[in-house]
């Protein structure tokens, strides 16, 4: 069912459960907190990409205000809700100065294959490791869904919000394994390199052959 509600587009992507720390410092997003604030409602966070707003965006919930600025800017935590579908987009609100949306909710299908985790969590663990980033890994919540991690992946915008459109935790699943197994040669490769160049102008045992 179609609902209406305030948009705040950006040039990022927001994940489902995702925790999201914002300056408001423009005129008509300042007027769409506030009235959020006050009416202790949500508002969409569609992502702006190639110069228009996307048809797929997050729905956020404030979570706090951090604080009010003198000239009146805010500091805000929010947290990702579910999908949105924006049906259409308005640059105006009626009578107000942010955007607003006519919307759908998109309903989540989070069943996973526990083999396709296994496999994503072990490229995660090499790749961490080798990044010399294993607090992430260590970190990692053994219910974690893909959406979790997605920030994490070395994914360009582009490819995140392709993600964010993925209805199934299957298919979210399918696709970021496909993107670790293209990666991971490329970062085996570097550290390869990294090794020898540590190892250049030192001294070598290496054995010679027999012939």
């Amino acid at each position: 069912m179609a609902r209406f509600l305030p948009l705040f587009p950006l040039n990022i992507v927001v994940f489902p459960g995702e925790k999201l720390n914002l300056h408001i410092f423009e005129p008509r997003y300042k007027q769409l907190i506030t009235e959020c604030l006050q009416q202790e409602t949500t508002f969409g966070m569609p992502s702006f990409l190639n110069n228009q707003v996307s048809s797929i965006g997050t729905e956020l919930k404030i979570l706090s205000l951090e604080k009010t600025h003198p000239n009146g800017e805010m500091d805000i935590k929010t947290q990702g809700l579910g999908l949105i579908r924006i049906l259409d987009f308005y640059k105006q609100a009626p009578n107000k100065f942010y955007p607003a949306g006519s919307v759908e909710d998109i309903r989540l299908q989070n069943q996973e294959d526990k083999s396709l985790k296994h496999q994503i969590t072990e490229c995660l663990r090499q790749m961490y490791s080798i990044l010399g980033i294993e607090k992430l890994y260590l970190n990692l919540p053994p219910d974690y869904k893909i959406f979790d991690i997605a920030h994490h992946l070395g994914l360009t915008m582009e490819q995140e919000y392709e993600l964010l459109q993925y209805e199934h935790e299957l298919e979210r699943q399918n696709r970021v394994l496909a993107h670790l197994q293209k990666i991971m040669p490329v970062i085996l490769e570097t550290e390869r390199l990294k090794d020898r160049v540590r190892m250049n102008g030192h001294f070598k045992n290496i054995m010679p052959p027999n012939f």
